[in-house]
């Protein structure tokens, strides 16, 4: 049934109640039929099922073929080497995805553990999740509302229903029927779970309770919505099954050869296809990329940026498109006053939100009449708690508070100073509020209310403190002022008084009043704003605001801010079939729902775009656990908003993702340099055993001294190329595509000439001190390919600029690690019990010359292709 569009005699009808609520019996029945007022929770993956699942990767797959092949040979040390390999990367995995999706335990926290109903026709409070459909619910000032309920009963009532659908401002809710097309939104004979009563009492007959309301609706669409791969995640996966292909080919191919070919002893090319195995595979790779992303992370964080899923660090630099909501993340969520009509000009005011400071355009002194209405006829408190103001009542009457503390009027002591006597409460009907004050010259009646009821209850004007008949004339002037604040969507409340002589019939205190001025407010937007979807534009990224308000406000502050696009509703929404056909045309989208907001982001997604979305409320869940990267704001965002986000701004500053979309551009950009130069590396070491075997020479060099190349020394540089500053013009290059690869064909030629140089040098060495022993060949080529690692990773630092260029100091990091790496390898050559475990010999300084001498030509090789290249663009 629609509740909203049905008579109230029939929904008490169909519900089987009526206003003195359901008996004890039958609430009890309905509670086993509708089950508990609670939010289901969809179950939790289990931690060894988890762990696990770090299993299910091909290169894991291979490492433990070599492990299993280790022990069947009795090569024990390499058996446990390789062993401890895999437990740790699977470790750093379990715990990178360990991560509870708490969404639906947040949602359950928006909902209050107590709530007053009628049953018997008494009066009682129960606890929340007894609640069932057809309980009559009673509501004032300051309850949290904890089910869906149609308004029976109602008195000047306004809910704040911004996380649920997106709406800035109170709802003043009415008790009539609406259409049955009616959104949520619109739906003012209608409380929603989740939401809060600010002003006035109701009663209301539950309509739905649990996973039928509103915000259970949307715990569902939580539940039923996946977290998408991040396209990192999805290129490293690729990128690992080609090397485990690549890596069971290779290993067939030598084995085959050895054995059926070259008639080899079996053993002993077993061990060399567990050589190239552990060759081929850059063990290292999943840790450093974790490690990589954790650096990147924190360095977000600093900028006020939280990750909370560590892959998503890298996702913001691929962003092609922001989703953002307007309430609480392009605005403030807090009305503000930003325009004054008084003494027959306007007068500007600067600041936002609830911060007090700010100016006037005009001095204040001579609209003072005007601030002290606004803040005596009033129900709302400003408090200051954790270095921040906030609201208590109504966002509308707060505003006119923070409008008349900047001018220097405490409302505390005006309130003191002028009591309130009596007062004449706003409807929906009457559409205006009266107080009446004691002051030192006697009574007086200060009136607020909608411009079209006020105006024509005053006769006269104040103008620079002197009252004037107010003609027609100036009446018209009036209107056309709020009409043209209208126009730029700022609500606009007119103020009047009266000094009331002798003893006015109440029907008399609003006629005849002294009209004062107007006061136009808008929830605005952040300062910075503007500048951050600036930087957007140049970055490529579009911008597009998706909104619970009306169409008017969202287009209004979407000027404000260089948002362009056409502006449509939620209901023009459901009659586009092919969205995706349409979205990029479209800037604006107002009056939506959750569903809607799903809905956009994947007509983005078809089209190939990686989507971000910002939001705060409730209702914003669904869509940021949808889309490719979700960003909760930290200080206004909701529990719920935070638990299905990827990220958090932590002081919800839009301007802040364009710092970390700038980070995100850099961790790829320095994931593309470690992986080119961990796969480089290992293309070396692959070719160095692959021909040394297709040769007949002894193997160059062994699996367990491969695997110290891998994880020790090469470990540490790969690492360091993580933290290298980014390149010139980051931001000002579009976004990668999404099909971009890590390993392009220009990245993957590299990869292969840089490994027959490494190749060349370190078999040409092996081979001309073979006469001396295999242990000391082996210990030469050993150091030579790591050497020619060290020499690798200068090159790595950028794709185009030369090393010489860049400078050798500005990354201090990768310089200690190339020490440290060196450090350890000297440690291997000479220390006598790594001697053993590595057979390794001890090395004289000549043979180091040749060595570094050897080495040293990658760096040259990759100097001398990027003059070529830097030619050829030229």
């Amino acid at each position: 049934m629609n509740y909203h569009s049905t008579d109230i005699k029939e929904v008490f009808n169909y519900l089987k109640t009526n206003e003195q609520g359901l008996t004890n019996e039958e609430a009890k029945q309905r509670l086993q039929k509708y089950g508990k007022n609670v939010l289901i929770e969809e179950h939790k993956i289990q931690p060894l099922k988890i762990f696990l699942l770090q299993f299910q990767n091909s290169i894991v797959w291979i490492l433990i073929a070599a492990m299993i092949i280790s022990g069947i040979a009795k090569e024990w040390t390499d058996f446990w080497v390789i062993g401890a390999i895999v437990i740790l990367n699977s470790i750093m995995g379990f715990i990178q995805e360990y991560k509870a999706e708490r969404a639906i335990e947040a949602l359950k926290k928006t909902l209050s553990p107590k709530a007053k109903i009628i049953r018997n026709g008494t009066e009682m409070q129960i606890n929340a999740e007894e609640l069932v459909p057809g309980d009559i619910l009673v509501l004032e000032t300051g309850d949290k509302i904890t089910a869906d309920a149609r308004i029976i009963q109602i008195r000047n009532l306004e809910t704040q229903e911004a996380s649920l659908t997106g709406e800035s401002s109170p709802i003043i809710k009415e008790n009539k029927i609406l259409n049955e097309e009616t959104p949520i939104a619109d739906r003012k004979n209608m409380v929603f779970a989740g939401t809060i009563v600010t002003k006035g009492h109701a009663n209301a007959i539950i309509t739905a309770t649990g996973m039928k309301t509103e915000i259970g609706k949307i715990a569902g669409m939580i539940r039923e919505t996946k977290s998408p791969l991040t396209p990192l995640q999805i290129k490293l996966k690729h990128l690992s099954r080609f090397l485990a292909i690549a890596v069971v080919i290779i290993a067939l191919v030598v084995f085959g050869y050895g054995v059926l070919i070259a008639n080899n002893p079996f053993l002993e090319m077993l061990i060399a296809a567990i050589a190239l195995a552990v060759a081929a595979i850059p063990e290292g790779l999943p840790a450093v990329v974790t490690i990589a992303l954790a650096i990147g992370v924190q360095r977000m964080a600093k900028k006020h940026a939280l990750i909370r899923k560590l892959p998503s660090a890298e996702t913001l630099g691929a962003c092609t498109v922001i989703c953002s909501d307007k309430t609480g993340t392009l605005t403030h969520n807090e009305m503000t006053v930003t325009n004054i009509y008084a003494n027959r000009e306007i007068i500007n005011i600067t600041g936002s939100g609830y911060d007090p400071e700010g100016k006037f355009s005009k001095d204040p002194k001579n609209f003072e009449m005007l601030l002290t209405i606004g803040s005596l006829n009033n129900d709302a408190k400003l408090v200051f708690e954790n270095e921040k103001w906030s609201e208590i009542g109504d966002p509308t009457e707060a505003a006119l508070l923070i409008s008349a503390r900047k001018a220097g009027i405490d409302y505390e002591q005006l309130q003191q100073a002028y009591p309130r006597i009596e007062e004449i409460e706003f409807t929906s009907e009457r559409k205006r509020m009266t107080t009446i004050h004691d002051t030192k010259t006697g009574k007086m009646a200060m009136t607020k209310g909608a411009i079209d009821i006020i105006l024509p209850l005053c006769n006269r004007i104040l103008i620079n403190g002197k009252v004037e008949m107010l003609t027609r004339q100036e009446k018209q002037k009036i209107l056309e002022v709020n009409q043209a604040m209208t126009t730029r969507a700022l609500r606009v409340l007119g103020f009047a008084y009266k000094e009331l002589k002798g003893v006015d019939a109440k029907g008399d205190i609003e006629k005849n009043l002294i009209f004062v001025g107007l006061q136009g407010m808008i929830d605005p937007p952040r300062e910075e704003v503007k500048e951050a979807i600036t930087k957007c534009k140049e970055a490529g990224i579009k911008t597009i605001m998706i909104t619970g308000d009306h169409i008017g406000t969202a287009t209004a502050i979407a000027q404000q801010l260089g948002i362009t696009g056409k502006a449509i509703t939620g209901q023009e929404l459901d009659r586009i079939h092919n969205l995706e056909h349409h979205a990029e045309e479209i800037g604006i989208y107002a009056r939506v729902n959750p569903a809607h907001k799903v809905k956009i982001i994947d007509a983005f997604k078809a089209k190939g775009h990686i989507v971000a979305m910002t939001g705060d409320g409730v209702n914003d869940a669904p869509a940021l656990k949808k889309a490719d990267i979700g960003i909760a704001m930290g200080i206004t965002g909701t529990e719920v908003a935070k638990e299905a986000s990827a990220m958090v701004l932590a002081d919800d500053n839009f301007a802040t993702i364009v710092n970390a979309i700038e980070e995100g551009r850099r961790i790829f950009d320095n994931i593309k340099k470690f992986v080119e130069y961990l796969l480089s590396s290992n293309m070396g070491e692959v070719l160095t055993v692959f021909v040394g075997i297709m040769l007949k020479l002894p193997l160059p060099i062994t699996a367990l001294q491969i695997l110290w190349i891998n994880l020790i020394t090469d470990g540490a540089p790969a690492l360091a190329l993580s933290v290298e500053p980014a390149e010139p013009g980051l931001m000002q290059k579009k976004p990668r595509k999404v099909e971009e690869k890590i390993v392009n064909r220009y990245r993957g030629l590299m990869i292969l000439l840089i490994g027959l140089v490494m190749m060349t040098g370190t078999l040409l060495l092996f081979d001309l001190h073979l006469t001396k022993g295999v242990a000391y060949a082996q210990t030469l080529a050993f150091s030579t390919l790591m050497m020619f690692q060290m020499f690798n990773v200068l090159n790595q630092r950028s794709e185009d600029q030369s090393v010489f260029r860049i400078g050798f100091f500005k990354n201090k990091w990768l310089l200690l690690a190339v020490i440290s790496s060196i450090a350890l390898q000297f440690a291997v050559v000479y220390l006598p019990f790594l001697q053993n475990m590595f057979g390794t010999v001890a090395l004289n300084a000549f043979d180091w010359v040749k060595v570094v001498a050897v080495s040293a030509s990658v760096l040259i090789f990759v100097e001398i292709i990027k003059i070529f290249k830097k030619k050829k663009i030229n």
